[in-house]
């Protein structure tokens, strides 16, 4: 069972922006997207979109799969933390 995965925003922020000692400005213009969408992912208050994920890999910042997977493991788990409705498994084999 996964434990509350990171934003990949902070990742992201964490493993290029400072490690790479750049500005958000400098990273968002790199990317050919505005520093306030960047900035919206930084902070976790936006998620990791196809098309970042593909710049992302395109900038050789890891893969567009591993990108969007790590959102998806983040969106799962935060899902998982509201209640959910019972939901009954259908009867006929799909």
């Amino acid at each position: 069972m996964m434990y509350n995965p990171p934003h990949p925003g902070e990742i992201l922020k964490d493993e290029v922006v400072t490690a790479l000692e750049m500005s958000v400005t400098d990273v968002a213009k790199h990317l050919h997207m505005s520093r306030v969408a960047l900035s919206r992912v930084l902070n976790g208050k936006a998620a990791i979109s196809s098309d970042l994920a593909i710049r992302l890999e395109a900038a050789n910042v890891g893969t567009a799969r591993a990108w969007l997977a790590m959102q998806t493991n983040y969106d799962l788990w935060q899902a998982r933390q509201h209640p959910q409705p019972k939901i009954q498994p259908f009867q006929a084999s799909l």
